[in-house]
């Protein structure tokens, strides 16, 4: 296996975890919105993601097989749907009752963090790579 996959683990590493952030922040964004029907509702999204584990020594292509991570779907929550009574609000429907969201601020903030602990970590991985690296390069000179 070339010594370059490392950049290419870590970097896909790092683009699954920006996903990963992103869609918390969609999550988190829409917190505290409501609709006129449960399924008008916003219901809480989380992406899927499979390691992507080829064997990169074997066969014809001589290490040029993919490694990392891969985003297989984003998917939504089942959980159910809370329902409040607001006859004033302009989304309620006809016996007065709006439809919140079903996402839980508390699981999102722990997502943001160990998303971006992940990310850090990738870029860790990223910046020893390099270090190691550079320092081959010098016992050359």
């Amino acid at each position: 296996m070339s010594m370059f996959k490392i950049f290419d683990v870590a970097g896909s590493g790092m683009a699954a975890q920006s996903l990963r952030l992103n869609t918390t922040a969609s999550n988190l964004a829409n917190a505290n919105s409501v609709a006129s029907s449960p399924d008008k509702a916003y219901r809480a999204r989380e992406p899927l993601f499979a390691a992507v584990q080829a064997d990169a020594m074997a066969g014809a292509g001589g290490g040029d097989a993919a490694v990392g991570v891969r985003v297989t779907g984003i998917t939504q929550s089942q959980a159910p749907i809370e329902r409040h009574y607001e006859p004033g609000n302009p989304e309620a429907d006809a016996q007065g009752y709006v439809y919140g969201s079903n996402v839980n601020a508390i699981d999102e903030l722990v997502n943001m963090i160990s998303a971006s602990r992940s990310y850090q970590n990738d870029v860790e991985v990223m910046q020893s790579a390099k270090q190691l690296m550079l320092k081959t390069l010098e016992l050359g000179k």
